[in-house]
């Protein structure tokens, strides 16, 4: 085993070395479809899930530049936080569990990328979504993708 997570509620995934290299290579595909190159910049705005080590690792095999978003950060943080980070594409969760509870994520990041656009200056993005807690999430086709669907290499907008 290459990576053992355990989260909430009693949820338990483990990866082999194969399979966490076969990921990143599909993530790494994933965001050169969304035109991320050597250089650019891609935003990782999720909890403590295997998909955030996957995103790492495809960061790692293009020269793209990591980026880190915690998801602790308020909406005003998230605003300056995206807008410094110059992203191309940003990942980010439907939802994550604390405590046992579930708290929104992308809907934070959405309502920080919408104030960052009424504030003007904000560059196209792209947001790719991993879907943790199988909850509702707004979503603005064009500009959202499911992380598994692009995966997958079906780059579908829901």
């Amino acid at each position: 085993m290459a990576l053992t997570w355990t989260g909430e509620p009693g949820r338990q995934e483990e990866l082999t070395h194969g399979m966490l290299l076969d990921q990143a290579a599909r993530a790494a595909a994933a965001l050169t479809q969304l035109g991320v190159r050597a250089g650019d910049r891609v935003a990782v705005h999720l909890p403590l899930v295997p998909e955030s080590v996957i995103a790492t690792l495809a960061c790692g095999r293009l020269d793209a530049i990591r980026t880190t978003l915690p998801v602790s950060l308020t909406v005003p943080e998230l605003v300056a936080r995206t807008r410094e980070s110059d992203a191309r594409v940003l990942i980010t969760a439907d939802a994550a569990f604390w405590d046992g509870a579930v708290r929104p994520v992308k809907a934070l990041l959405d309502h920080a990328l919408a104030r960052g656009a009424a504030a003007g200056g904000v560059p196209e993005r792209r947001v790719l979504v991993v879907n943790r807690c199988s909850r509702p999430v707004s979503w603005k086709p064009g500009r959202d993708l499911w992380w598994h669907e692009a995966l997958n290499g079906s780059a579908g907008t829901r």
